[in-house]
C-alpha cells in the first residue's frame, strides 16, 4: 500500500505538526468508511493564510483566507440535494487539498482544541468533497457532518459541532 497524502509543504510550520501522519489516518479513515482501497491519491498543499487567500481568490473569487479547500478530480456529488454520493469511475488520484495553517491554529484555539483534533477534522472534510459530499443544502450540511463527526468518533475526536456557536469553524 502506497501512501495516500501527497504532501507539499508550502509553509515551514507545518513541520511541527505531523501532517503527514494526520493525513493518512485521516483519509484512510474516509476511504474505509466507504468501502475504497487506500490506493488513492490526494495531494495536499500545507500553507500559509496568505497563500490560501491567493488560492481562495483564483478559483472562489474571495479574496480572503480560509481554512481548507478542496479541488476534486472528478464531479461525484449526487444529481438529489440530500443524497449519498456513489464514489465510482474515477482513477488514482482524486483531487488536491489546500489546508492554511493560520486559520486551522486560529480556529483550534478559539474551538479550545487541539491542532492535530482540527486539523484531521478539516482533512476529513475536505476527503469527503473530493468524493462528492457537499453541504450547498441543509439536508446535505447535515449528512456531512453526522459523517464528519461519526469518523472523527472512530479516531478518539470530540464531535466538533458539538457547540457549533462557538465553534468558530466555518466552511465555504
Amino acid at each position: 500500500m502506497a501512501d495516500i497524502c501527497e504532501l507539499d509543504i508550502n509553509d515551514p510550520r507545518w513541520n511541527d505538526i505531523e501532517i503527514a501522519k494526520l493525513a493518512e489516518i485521516a483519509f484512510a479513515s474516509v476511504l474505509a468508511h466507504h468501502k475504497l482501497d487506500t490506493d488513492w491519491e490526494i495531494g495536499v498543499l500545507a500553507c500559509s493564510d496568505e497563500r490560501i487567500a491567493e488560492l481562495n481568490d483564483t478559483y472562489r473569487e474571495k479574496n480572503q483566507p480560509t481554512n481548507v479547500l478542496s479541488w476534486p478530480n472528478f464531479d461525484l456529488t449526487p444529481e438529489n440535494a440530500g443524497a449519498i454520493p456513489a464514489p465510482t469511475g474515477f482513477d488514482d488520484s482524486l483531487g488536491d487539498i489546500a489546508v492554511s495553517y493560520d486559520t486551522c491554529v486560529k480556529e483550534a484555539q478559539t474551538g479550545g482544541i487541539s491542532i492535530q483534533s482540527h486539523l484531521t477534522h478539516l482533512l476529513i472534510h475536505s476527503c469527503l468533497h473530493l468524493l462528492g459530499y457537499d453541504h450547498e443544502t441543509d439536508a446535505d450540511a447535515q449528512r456531512m457532518e453526522n459523517l464528519e463527526t461519526e469518523l472523527l468518533a472512530k479516531l478518539g475526536i470530540d464531535d466538533p459541532y458539538k457547540n457549533d456557536a462557538n465553534s468558530g469553524v466555518h466552511f465555504g
